[in-house]
């Protein structure tokens, strides 16, 4: 029953699309994000996604739109990675075993450049806002309540055969959409709808410390420390944390609580000390291969990785890392154009941000600024110990960043009555242009 359910949405959207072209942006993005497809086990494996894109590109050319494309930092860095990912792949060292993940990466940078360029509304910014907090937070609620009918006693995953199926990875994808939850709650209308966005920020809380992920909890506190230095109301804060976090932690396991503690003696725990033996592979990699890299995910390859360094090659596995991801498959450049396409971000969201008291300037850019920010700052931070370069929604903010900065500001309401010099007020003048008096013969 899902299966035609889901087939009748998808076909839905797909008429829709042809008309309104960003319809399936939003179709693109909740297949990405959330990947229906995968619960819906009569269609499993169909190329649905492949589908929405390939119709939505056709709409976006047919609709016109395409030719308002515009050029700025964020849709010429994607570009421009894209451009080198397909070189680094063209260089592998191992083509065959590279190239799904190139490919993946390529149409992943695809779709975020579309949206890039698509987004240039209000209503359809805060629909990307909303397709990546409910496609997350589905899967959080999830977790969250599979947490407490266990006691904690497992550990919480994402979708199998996703970016975000393991542990660690959902983890920090669940702590990276925690801003995003409260500005769209800052931006509720209905109480009902505040009040459900806090209960699905309190649960995607309690799926965080489930996914027994040290770098996710990591990433947590790193959010409520950013939360309490720009909140207004610290000791209230620090209140509702403990009253949050107290409980939550009190009824997980000892082996919980025994992996937290192993935070303060990485260099005593295995599984750390096998990610610093992968962070040293991909260095030397590009270290013998600086321009393109030895090719993505290659480094995960023994006969790769010992070609570099014999003994640690000899348990090569993956680099658990973005940045060294990146570093090892395409080279010290392709970690530039990486690490610059996450700054254009970044700064595209500061500079809306730092004009937010500016006359003309609607509060609601100020509030979504922020949340970006933070949430990058979130992932920059816990992508340091997982293999998420490739993750859809981290580069989607990335985009919404870029065309938030592209929207111009609201002009400033015109004064309903214009002051005289003796203090009187009088209507303003009509703008209408005034007739020319009638010319009669004498």
């Amino acid at each position: 029953m899902r299966d035609f359910l889901l087939l009748g949405a998808v076909a839905a959207l797909l008429a829709i699309t042809l008309r309104r072209p960003f319809v399936g942006v939003i179709a693109w993005a909740w297949f990405t994000i959330m990947t229906p497809h995968q619960i819906a086990y009569g269609v499993y494996g169909v190329p649905i996604n492949l589908l929405i894109a390939c119709v939505t590109l056709f709409a976006y050319v047919v609709s016109g739109e395409i030719m308002k494309l515009r050029a700025d930092p964020v849709t010429a860095l994607i570009l421009a990675l894209a451009g080198w990912l397909t070189l680094a792949q063209i260089f592998s060292l191992d083509p065959q075993n590279s190239a799904p993940h190139t490919d993946r990466f390529l149409k992943t940078l695809l779709f975020v450049f579309v949206c890039a360029q698509m987004t240039t509304t209000k209503l359809r910014l805060n629909a990307l806002i909303w397709i990546i907090v409910a496609g997350i937070g589905f899967f959080a609620a999830k977790g969250a309540l599979f947490t407490i009918f266990t006691l904690g006693e497992f550990r919480v995953q994402g979708l199998p055969e996703t970016i975000i199926e393991d542990n660690n990875h959902f983890g920090i994808a669940t702590a990276t959409v925690l801003p995003l939850m409260l500005y769209l709650r800052s931006q509720a209308k209905k109480a009902w709808l505040r009040t459900g966005l806090t209960a699905l920020f309190l649960l995607s809380v309690l799926a965080i410390i489930g996914t027994h992920s040290r770098g996710a909890f990591i990433a947590l506190v790193l959010f409520g420390g950013i939360l309490w230095l720009r909140s207004h109301h610290k000791f209230a804060l620090i209140a509702a944390a403990v009253l949050v976090l107290v409980p939550s932690v009190a009824f997980m396991p000892s082996k919980w609580t025994d992996r937290m503690t192993t935070i303060t003696s990485a260099t005593e725990d295995k599984s750390f000390m096998g990610r610093v033996d992968a962070w040293v592979i991909n260095t030397k990699l590009a270290a013998a291969h600086p321009l393109t890299g030895a090719g993505l995910r290659n480094s995960y390859q023994y006969d790769v990785a010992r070609t570099v360094d014999s003994e640690r090659g000899a348990r090569a596995r993956a680099a658990h890392s973005i940045y060294f991801e990146m570093l090892g498959g395409a080279g010290f450049i392709g970690l530039g154009l990486y690490l610059a396409l996450y700054g254009a971000g970044f700064m595209s969201a500061w500079r809306v941000f730092a004009k937010r008291n500016d006359a003309g300037v609607e509060p609601w850019k100020g509030e979504l600024a922020r949340a970006i920010q933070v949430s990058l700052l979130i992932f920059a931070v816990g992508g340091a110990s997982v293999s998420m370069e490739m993750w859809d929604g981290y580069l989607l903010l990335i985009a919404c960043a870029g065309a938030l900065a592209h929207m111009s500001p609201k002009p400033a309401a015109l004064p309903r009555y214009a002051e005289r010099n003796d203090g009187s007020k009088t209507p303003p003048r009509s703008k209408r242009p005034r007739l020319a008096p009638a010319i009669t013969r004498a």
